[in-house]
């Protein structure tokens, strides 16, 4: 057992110590409708709170309406009603954090297993996670967090402090927010970030892309950098499975870029979901026309999972992606999900050469300068933070 991994064990069982008796109730939550018996004791309860101005809107004051501005779903929400992606509630006319701070799932991770393979290449980032989702994909993996109520017994409610505390004692890097969809929290990231300053660890998220531009900025400006983004098809493939609009995804990177942040989109190539030829042509165009051919794309294998029980995709299908996202000028392009690890090391754009050679998610060979250059031709690959050696 390594010292991050005993270290996990220690703190996770004195945040349960803290927690054991801390809820005197748990929340029954149905598809729709927080119990209106409980809404009384809920709008009082310290560990739910009440959702800053900035992130919803008033929609009907004589109705008691509220839009949510989290994400892009915007969710208008009667007295009493959940939102899509269960983390909220009206009450009287108030949006009301009901998972603030709830930790489903918390483990030390490589960089390169989100994937983020020009981000602080071969570090270690303590990965959490949240409970919901505000895309419902049949083919999730983490289904059992993403396609879930936030469960109080299932959870560890850990404040920022606590979390940056322990993070500073282990031999992390970073933070990473993941598994579920994070972004659907952004106050608590945001007192994470708050919370992290000074303490030289760097913020990532792996996230779907859907969250509002103020969603967005707020993270921003908290210091998150790195972001590990999901484009799960082309339009047909929103439009069937998720009712949402894949120029959204592409607008926010974009937006992430213009700032000064580190984008690496992924995606998964889901058989009869995503995988035909104009599919795969209007991803890699939309790359190329909203982001730049430094960005780097990441094609994975998908597996059936979940509700989704179609055959894995083929190699030869995910071949033919790579190599048409290559020839489209994408200068960094990848294959996740399969043996063939030499499909995830960095090769010289300009001169071929092999630069960064990955196995089992860590770097095992570093051949570029310290400056980031191609030792044969000078090449300057894109690498945001440092290498950790």
């Amino acid at each position: 057992m390594n010292y991050a991994t005993l270290n996990t064990i220690m703190f996770l069982e004195s945040i349960f110590l803290e927690n054991k008796c801390r809820y005197k109730y748990n929340i029954i939550l149905n598809d729709k409708m927080v119990i209106s018996s409980m809404l009384e004791n809920i709008a009082s309860d310290p560990f739910f709170r009440k959702v800053s101005e900035k992130f919803y809107r008033i929609y009907r004051i004589d109705k008691k309406l509220i839009q949510c501005l989290i994400c892009e779903r915007r969710c208008v929400l009667a007295d009493g009603l959940m939102g899509f992606c269960w983390n909220y509630v009206n009450i009287n006319g108030k949006l009301y954090n009901l998972a603030y701070g709830m930790i489903s799932a918390l483990e030390p991770r490589p960089i390169e297993i989100k994937p983020l393979f020009h981000y602080y290449p071969n570090s270690i980032a303590l990965t959490f996670s949240g409970w919901g989702c505000n895309f419902r994909c049949p083919w999730c993996q983490n289904y059992h967090l993403s396609w879930s109520k936030p469960l109080v017994e299932a959870s560890l409610i850990i404040e920022p402090d606590k979390l940056i505390e322990y993070a500073v004692k282990t031999d992390v890097h970073g933070l990473c927010a993941s598994f579920n969809e994070p972004t659907i929290q952004p106050e608590y990231l945001v007192d994470i970030g708050l919370a992290s300053r000074g303490k030289n660890l760097y913020l990532t998220v792996v996230t779907n892309g859907y969250m509002s531009l103020n969603t967005l900025k707020s993270l921003l400006e908290a210091g998150y950098t790195g972001f590990s983004i999901d484009i799960k098809g082309c339009p047909e493939t929103y439009r069937k499975y998720l009712s949402a609009d894949p120029t959204i995804v592409f607008r926010n990177a974009k937006y992430i870029l213009d700032n000064g942040g580190h984008v690496e989109m992924v995606y998964l190539m889901v058989t009869k979901a995503n995988d035909w030829g104009e599919c795969i042509e209007w991803i890699i165009d939309n790359h190329i026309k909203y982001l730049d051919e430094d960005t780097p794309l990441h094609i994975n294998k998908y597996y059936p999972a979940f509700k989704y029980r179609e055959e894995p995709t083929s190699f030869s299908k995910l071949l033919s992606a790579y190599n048409k996202a290559r020839k489209a000028g994408i200068k960094y392009v990848y294959i996740g999900n399969i043996i063939q690890e030499e499909y995830q090391d960095t090769i010289c754009p300009k001169c071929g050469k092999k630069l960064i050679i990955r196995r089992n998610y860590r770097v095992v060979s570093w051949n570029l300068t310290p400056d980031y250059r191609c030792p044969r031709c000078g090449y300057r690959i894109r690498i945001f933070g440092r290498y950790i050696s």
